[in-house]
């Protein structure tokens, strides 16, 4: 559809957003009618998604050109949406005063912007990347503002927005990028040379999870290798059968439920670029189950067994990306430039490895969140969680859920890297590695 017709439709047809908190005992009702285009599914769980709601069930159609949603979600605490700047901000962002902004954004979850220098990574995981590449950003003089980081399948994958740390802008020099990007890329291969590393530094804000899943899937992280790890038992349950009457292939999920489990799915469909037209959600239990009627954008249904293991494959890797494995540590503090490449320094000479990591800073306070493992594969021995945890500052550092991974009764805790101040260190470059030392 051209971009004049769609306008056209769009304003003969605005969306309309209804929100409901009278109908449901216990959750807020929304739902959304517009017409319909590619992608817009995933625009509205994208907004639902991004204020932290939780889904817990959903009735979706697109048949005949117009897109009809209903959703049930919750706060975090499973109560109904009633605080009005939250509500406001669902009809602003879903409603007709957002129409043409969202019906010429071609990338979804993509929006400009000047006030820092986004760095997109991916290469070959392994213990200590991550303090690596943190190292080698605190040499260039680049303050971490936020970051997002993923590993699944051997594959790492980040989305790091840095400013200048004399000036707290955007970097803008083309020298100075290009060495960024070369030493990143040095990093990234590492030993690794038969998969390939890539680092892309560009201006604007990106949506961060948005863009991860885009850059695994185009990373094949989807691929199953021989030295894989997960439990059968664990794994999700992904089905796609073909509905011949209809000319649907229908697809269907069965999973442990978890935050964001619908978002990451859509986004799945999207980049393979299917077009859902009908759905069902569920996910009032510990078990989510998901249904959608799909047809390629082409107008097709799964045309082959190849086809189905791929989808099959590709909506597994989605769903894993996102899994928390590892202890979660919570740190909280003024933020500082460093700051991430001293504390994953320490986590990294005490052998653990970052699995996942959320980095942001606001108002001039980091908040950062970090799964860990050991990097053996052993239980976390649990006095070296009480060494960092001292090191870094008991009030700083916290251990979030339950910490079942920590091996409380260790036979021998193995060598610490200990030191009197707090984030004493030096990093330099040597062909373009980085090694840290006291």
């Amino acid at each position: 559809m051209d971009d004049e017709y769609e306008k056209f439709i769009r304003r003969m047809n605005p969306p309309r957003v209804v929100i409901d908190n009278e109908s449901c005992k216990n959750a807020t009702v929304i739902q959304v009618d517009s017409a319909n285009k590619h992608g817009i599914l995933l625009e509205v769980v994208q907004v639902l998604t991004d204020l932290n709601l939780i889904i817990t069930k959903a009735y979706i159609c697109s048949d005949g050109g117009w897109f009809m949603d209903v959703f049930k979600v919750t706060d975090q605490d499973g109560n109904k949406i009633t605080d009005e700047g939250v509500l406001d901000y669902i009809q602003k962002s879903l409603g007709p005063d957002s129409c043409f902004a969202s019906s010429m954004r071609r990338s979804v979850g993509v929006v400009p912007g000047m006030d820092h220098t986004s760095i997109e990574l991916i290469g070959s995981d392994r213990p200590g990347l991550l303090s690596e590449v943190s190292a080698v950003l605190t040499h260039l003089k680049c303050n971490v503002v936020n970051a997002e980081v993923w590993t699944h399948n051997t594959r790492a994958a980040a989305v790091m927005q840095v400013t200048d740390k004399e000036t707290g802008a955007a970097i803008t020099d083309p020298e100075r990028l290009a060495m960024i990007k070369q030493l990143l890329c040095n990093v990234l291969k590492g030993s690794n040379k038969s998969r390939e590393a890539k680092t892309v530094v560009s201006h604007g804000v990106t949506h961060t999870e948005r863009r991860l899943h885009q850059m695994m899937f185009a990373d094949r992280d989807y691929e199953r290798t021989g030295h894989e790890t997960l439990n059968e038992r664990e794994r999700p349950n992904v089905n796609v059968v073909n509905w011949c009457d209809k000319d649907y292939s229908v697809v269907t999920i069965r999973c442990k439920d978890r935050p964001k489990l619908l978002f990451d799915i859509i986004c799945t469909l999207t980049d393979m670029q299917y077009v859902v037209f009908h759905g069902n959600v569920d996910a009032e239990g510990p078990e989510a189950h998901q249904e959608y009627c799909v047809r390629h954008v082409d107008g097709s249904s799964v045309k082959s067994d190849a086809e189905r293991q791929r989808v099959i494959q590709c909506l597994e890797a989605a769903i894993e990306r996102r899994v928390s494995e590892g202890l979660k540590l919570e740190l909280c503090t003024t933020d500082r430039v460093g700051l991430l490449s001293d504390v994953t320094r320490i986590f990294r000479e005490n052998s653990l490895t970052v699995t996942r990591a959320e980095v942001s800073t606001r108002a001039g306070k980091a908040s950062n969140t970090f799964y860990v493992s050991d990097a053996s594969g052993y239980p976390i021995d649990g006095k070296i969680i009480d060494s960092i945890r001292q090191t870094i500052g008991q009030t700083i550092l916290r251990v979030k859920g339950c910490p079942e991974e920590l091996n409380q009764t260790p036979q021998e805790s193995p060598t610490r890297f200990l030191f009197g101040g707090l984030f004493k260190s030096r990093s330099f470059v040597n062909f373009g590695l980085v090694r840290s030392y006291s």
